[in-house]
């Protein structure tokens, strides 16, 4: 390890505090200003990175049918869960109109003000 003996903390200050004495006061403001947005930058991309969606199960259940099941059952099943999804799309396509309703005010808003 003797490539790290010539490394020392006082030395890297002393170094430091010679570059920074060099430097003109508007060069150190603007020093400061860029870390400064470098910084915010970084937090923000950490913060956005750590969400935590909430666990949702997904559970999907399989209907066992006997193979005895005549036509006549087969179809009146498929009545019922064309009923059923036919209620799940009306339900979505009322959420779909309502976002979109949502949207269509925003960005009239936004054009009334000239965006």
């Amino acid at each position: 390890m003797t490539f790290l003996k010539f490394f020392s903390p006082v030395a890297a200050y002393r170094d430091l505090r010679l570059f920074l004495a060099t430097r003109r006061r508007h060069e150190l403001w603007f020093m400061a200003l860029s870390l400064a947005v470098t910084t915010l930058i970084i937090f923000v991309f950490f913060k956005d990175a750590n969400f935590q969606k909430p666990y949702e199960r997904n559970i999907i259940y399989v209907e066992q049918w006997p193979i005895t099941r005549t036509d006549e059952q087969i179809r009146a099943q498929q009545k019922i869960d064309q009923a059923k999804k036919a209620i799940q799309l009306a339900e979505l396509k009322k959420k779909r109109e309502a976002k979109q309703a949502e949207f269509k005010r925003l960005d009239d808003k936004l054009e009334s003000w000239g965006f």
